[in-house]
């Protein structure tokens, strides 16, 4: 029965350390491919099934996604004044405002019945930070998505998206930079909650 369980924790460490080696675009495929399998199922196809679409969708997005990096990138300094109750709001704001604006991209009927694919081009990395780039096809156009990756705890995470030269983190740094200006961090958590809500709208 003991070496039974010598050799079960040397299987488990063995399997650990096999998952925290594995490179960063060895990390994403599994991740995005489930992403592209869930798009373009017939079962999941159609407005009726938005909702469990979508949840299966960012059921395997938070796999490989760091959202608290993001948000903490996006916000820069204004992050450091937050306690860790608003930090943690923040950060669900973010992620409901980003499964909108990007997965909802991905969602649109064209999509959904075209001849979805990725091709991945490879990674670059440079100690714990990393791009792994691909290229996507929607049927109609190709277009080039990096995601950008940092190791923690020996396991690789997405933190910024470059979608057609675009960095989802930049993107929101200017727009969010202008609004904590005028109307503070109050005015910033106000402004997504109204986008949020009118995403949520829209869904009815």
């Amino acid at each position: 029965m003991k070496m039974k369980c010598v050799m079960l924790a040397v299987l488990l460490f063995s399997a650990g350390v096999a998952m925290a080696a594995a490179d960063p675009e060895a990390t994403m495929k599994p991740i995005i491919d489930q992403l592209t399998g869930i798009i373009q199922s017939s079962d999941m196809k159609g407005a009726e099934h938005k909702v469990e679409r979508r949840a299966k969708i960012m059921e395997e997005v938070k796999k490989g996604f760091d959202f608290r990096e993001m948000s903490k990138r996006v916000l820069g300094k204004s992050w450091r004044g937050l306690d860790e109750k608003e930090r943690t709001h923040f950060v669900g704001l973010m992620t409901k405002l980003l499964e909108n604006v990007y997965i909802g991209r991905f969602e649109d009927e064209e999509t959904q019945a075209g001849k979805y694919t990725v091709k991945y081009n490879g990674e670059r990395v440079s100690g714990d930070r990393a791009q792994v780039s691909t290229e996507v096809n929607d049927g109609q156009k190709s277009f080039p998505i990096y995601y950008i990756l940092s190791k923690r705890s020996g396991t690789w995470m997405v933190y910024d998206v470059n979608i057609e030269g675009v960095s989802l983190i930049r993107n929101y740094q200017e727009q969010f930079r202008s609004i904590l200006r005028t109307d503070e961090y109050s005015g910033l958590v106000k402004t997504i909650e109204e986008k949020i809500a009118s995403f949520e709208e829209g869904k009815k």
